[in-house]
C-alpha cells in the first residue's frame, strides 16, 4: 500500500479510539492496585500517549475526506468473512473473560480475576493476527499473555500479593495497548507523509 485511503483512515481512527480507551482502562486498573501509595502518579505517563492518540484521531478524521477512495477491487465476500470472524473472536473474548473470572472465583482465588481477564485479552490477539494478517497482533498477544501468566504465577507462588499483582498486570497491558497505538500512528504517518 503506497497511500492511505479513506477506508484505512477509518480503520486507524477506530483502532486508535480502542487503544486510547483500553490504555486508560488498564492504567486505571493499575491505579486501583496502587491503593493510595505515593507512586500512583507515575501512571500519568500513560495519559501522554493517549493525548497523542486523540490528536491523531482528530488529525486523520480531518484529512480523511481529502483522501482517495481505494481503487483496489474489493472482495465483498472476503470483507464479510473477516467481519464475521472479528465478531466471533470478540464474542469469544467476552465468553473467555466470563469463564476465566468464574473459574478463578470457584477455585477460591478471586484475587486472580485481573490476570485471568488479561489472559483472555492476550489470547484473543492470536486469531486476530491470523484473520487480519497483522504481525503486531502476535507481539501484543504474546506480551499480554506473558504478563497474565506471570501475574498468575507470581501470585500463586506468593511473590506478589493482590495489589502489586494488579499494578503489574495493569501496567503490562497498558504498555501493550500503548505500543499498539504507537504502531498505528507510525504506520499512518509513513503513508500520510
Amino acid at each position: 500500500m503506497n497511500s492511505i485511503t479513506t477506508e484505512t483512515a477509518k480503520q486507524t481512527i477506530s483502532g486508535l479510539t480502542l487503544m486510547t480507551m483500553f490504555t486508560l482502562v488498564w492504567a486505571g486498573i493499575a491505579f486501583y492496585g496502587f491503593n493510595g501509595l505515593p507512586y500512583e502518579w507515575l501512571l500519568s505517563i500513560f495519559v501522554i500517549p493517549c493525548i497523542g492518540f486523540v490528536y491523531y484521531i482528530f488529525l486523520i478524521r480531518r484529512i480523511a475526506p481529502t483522501l482517495p477512495v481505494s481503487d483496489a477491487p474489493v472482495n465483498e465476500a472476503e470483507v464479510k468473512k473477516k467481519e464475521k470472524w472479528f465478531m466471533i473472536i470478540c464474542a469469544g473474548e467476552g465468553i473467555g473473560i466470563f469463564l476465566a473470572v468464574n473459574i478463578v472465583v470457584n477455585l477460591h482465588q478471586p484475587g486472580l480475576q485481573v490476570p485471568a481477564i488479561a489472559l483472555a485479552v492476550g489470547l484473543h490477539f492470536f486469531p486476530l493476527a491470523k484473520i487480519f494478517e497483522r504481525k503486531m497482533d502476535y507481539y501484543i498477544g504474546a506480551w499480554s499473555t506473558l504478563i497474565a501468566v506471570l501475574a498468575i504465577m507470581f501470585t500463586l507462588k506468593h511473590v506478589l500479593n493482590k495489589m502489586p499483582m494488579i499494578v503489574f498486570t495493569g501496567v503490562g497491558l497498558a504498555l501493550a495497548t500503548t505500543c499498539y497505538g504507537i504502531n498505528m500512528i507510525l504506520k499512518a504517518r509513513r503513508v500520510i507523509s
